[in-house]
């Protein structure tokens, strides 16, 4: 598909037997926006933002009853750490607005994921987990193929036919997507548009300041440990070794986001999307979620003797 003179062969092939398109190619390789290159962009908007507009160059004058383009939901409320597919995939949908604007038929439907083992599926079992936790589950195929033909019927250009865990989503309101928010509802009073914390990072940090140094350092690996193995569906921090690779254990570009998230969640930090990347191993992580937390290393001060006029200005100094 990502192949002009391949397309052309193939519609020519059928000829005036041709009544209508669904294409349907495509190829995955995740990875956020800054690990994209030329390669990396070129095999994954090749076979589907090239090949659907080849199908549309090619195929114009041609009276089609129909032209699909399976589209995904990766370019709205999926993407995570899918920068190449995310951007093939919003091609498509307005691929299908302009044909409608030039009276030719055209339907983008952005799919969820498909409960279906097939190639860009049978290697993404822990991208299904996570979005079925995040409330966005995995359609069955006879509902997919429904959803198809109602998209059809819609005469409406971009539709985005996915399944939505509303009490998954009502149970976790401050992770919600933006253009979820208003699928969840609280009783008789306005959609849920403020992000809320199921944690308490004040009181994390509190925690943790109070401890020594040794314990803190503990406590911020075990809290890594324990997110770390949560988001690879593992039953525990012991899982995760603390000085081996994230990238080494299962981790990739999506769960990698998914981690920063629970993270920032929990302690109030703003943290990189390349976190994993830039702090490879659960020791070094918690590493610099204590510097982010409490600053650089320093000796303690030894309050033992201090006056207490000197431990006030100590503590003014800390306000």
């Amino acid at each position: 598909m990502s192949d002009r003179s391949a397309v052309a062969d193939l519609v020519g092939g059928v000829g005036a037997g041709l009544v209508g398109v669904v294409h349907a190619a495509g190829a995955g390789d995740n990875g956020l926006v800054g690990s994209m290159d030329v390669a990396r962009l070129d095999r994954v908007l090749g076979a589907k933002a090239d090949g659907a507009w080849y199908l549309h160059e090619l195929t114009r004058e041609r009276d089609l009853a129909f032209f699909v383009m399976f589209s995904s939901a990766g370019g709205s409320v999926l993407a995570a750490g899918q920068a190449n597919y995310a951007a093939a995939n919003v091609f498509l949908d307005g691929l299908a607005v302009h044909r409608r604007a030039e009276g030719l038929p055209a339907t983008s439907l952005a799919y969820g994921l498909w409960d279906v083992a097939t190639g860009l599926t049978e290697t993404i079992d822990d991208d299904v987990r996570l979005m079925a936790a995040r409330g966005l589950p995995a359609l069955a195929p006879a509902d997919a193929l429904r959803l198809f033909d109602a998209g059809l019927r819609s005469k409406l250009p971009a539709l985005v036919p996915i399944a939505v865990d509303v009490p998954t989503l009502k149970a976790k309101p401050g992770a919600l997507h933006p253009l979820l928010r208003d699928m969840v509802p609280t009783g008789a009073g306005p959609v849920v548009r403020n992000r809320t914390r199921s944690a308490d990072p004040a009181a994390l940090v509190a925690r943790l300041a109070g401890l020594g140094a040794e314990d803190r350092e503990r406590a911020l690996l075990d809290l890594v440990r324990g997110h770390a193995a949560a988001v690879l569906g593992h039953s525990g921090a012991e899982a995760v070794p603390a000085e081996r690779g994230f990238l080494d254990i299962g981790f990739d570009s999506l769960t990698a986001l998914e981690l920063r998230n629970r993270l920032g969640e929990v302690t109030g930090c703003r943290l990189a999307p390349t976190l994993i990347f830039d702090y490879p191993s659960a020791a070094e992580l918690a590493a610099h979620l204590r510097r982010t937390l409490f600053g650089e290393d320093a000796p303690a001060d030894d309050l033992s003797a201090a006056t207490a006029d000197e431990l006030f200005d100590i503590l003014d100094g800390e306000v």
